[in-house]
């Protein structure tokens, strides 16, 4: 019998109770000093079931900033906020990993140091507005990072998953994905560098392999996942061969025993999470390029999850909307119970409406034969 989404699966020495797993999904809950409070406790614990938690992103730093009331990871009070809800996930049988994030272009000076500008690879300007407290603003140029600057922002990211390590997280998921830092790096339509960290694919591709020395160096190599978005438009991202650029990227990371890659499929902005949807990647031959665990993302539904995992095309699923909307998908799904609607309206900030508040599945009666 092939598995199925409530097999286990052992992520390197982790023992997932099942294949489902909870998407990131900022939800904005945070304190105004990236805080994590009860609410997020009480959130997280609710969905413990899962056989994985991929926590929302966590900024590295001030500089990596780019909402508001988003829970980050570069300070003591933080650091002991996630611990809370780390420690209540445990106390449920749950596994949980942190996401690090750094917004790059993706953030505005109202969040930077003495107002300063973001920085990104490169000095382009992306399209659209960036989220403050102030509502939304339009983004601005950033300033590209100087050579000598990058290795500073690679700290960051050591000192985000060690603070991660000291939360008791399970391990860490590295964001290079949705138009954020990392993917600024990544794809030819963000970086024009012409020094080490620009041009060819192989320098492109230097801040992520930086990065992952540095994660790794705080945890071991099978509790970090990385993911990606190869095609996903989503904050103005462009490349001029996803498929060949993304696929010289996978064979970069495949020797490096990740624990998992975590592919959001198709683009975030043009319905691509539809079934039948059009695609310009070939995610099946990505997956067939790194060894370890896959886990597959984007509006998947529990057929077209089981199908997946049928196929040998993933080794895990996430969902995002489903697990906000029914802190027991895995009970539903098990069980073919009705799914809760998601309310869109409470997605960021405010309080328990929308975010804690998603009533359980009653239990089945059982009557007498």
């Amino acid at each position: 019998m092939k598995d199925d989404l409530f097999s286990n699966f052992m992520m390197g020495d982790i023992d997932l109770p099942n294949r489902m797993v909870m998407a990131p999904m900022s939800r904005s809950r945070a304190t105004n000093d990236g805080v994590p409070g009860a609410l997020m406790v009480e959130h997280y614990k609710q969905r413990a079931t899962a056989g994985l938690i991929i926590s929302e992103s966590a900024p590295i730093s001030q500089q990596g900033v780019g909402y508001p009331n988003t829970p980050g990871l570069f300070t003591p009070q933080q650091t002991a906020g996630w611990l809370r809800v780390v420690n209540a996930v445990h106390s449920q049988g749950g596994r949980i990993v942190a996401q690090l994030q750094h917004c790059g272009r993706i953030s505005h000076r109202s969040y930077q140091k003495d107002g300063a500008a973001p920085v990104a690879p490169s000095a382009i300007r992306p399209k659209g507005f960036a989220v403050t407290a102030q509502g939304y603003q339009d983004l601005e140029t950033p300033r590209a990072l100087e050579t000598a600057e990058i290795a500073e922002v690679v700290e960051q990211y050591r000192l985000a998953a060690q603070n991660a390590h000291d939360a008791g997280f399970d391990g860490v998921e590295v964001h290079g994905a949705n138009g954020y830092l990392i993917d600024q790096f990544l794809r030819d339509g963000t970086n024009t560098r012409t020094d080490a960290y620009g041009g060819n694919l192989e320098n492109r591709t230097r801040f992520l392999r930086d990065v992952l020395d540095a994660v790794t160096a705080v945890f071991p190599s099978d509790r970090v996942g990385l993911r990606l978005s190869p095609e996903n438009s989503f904050n103005d991202m462009t490349d001029s061969d996803p498929q060949g650029h993304f696929e010289g990227i996978l064979e970069t990371v495949a020797e490096r025993d990740l624990g998992y890659l975590h592919i959001l499929e198709s683009s975030m902005d043009i319905g691509g999470h539809i079934e039948g949807a059009p695609k310009t990647v070939d995610y099946r031959n990505l997956r067939k390029l790194f060894p370890g665990a896959y886990i597959a993302n984007n509006g998947y539904t529990k057929a077209r999850a089981e199908e997946a995992l049928q196929s040998g095309h993933a080794d895990l699923v996430a969902f995002g909307a489903p697990f906000l909307a029914n802190p027991d998908l895995v009970r539903r799904f098990r069980e073919d119970l009705p799914l809760n609607k998601v309310d869109k309206s409470t997605f960021y900030g405010g309080d328990a409406t929308g975010y804690t508040d998603y009533p359980f599945a009653t239990p089945r009666l059982v009557t007498a034969a």
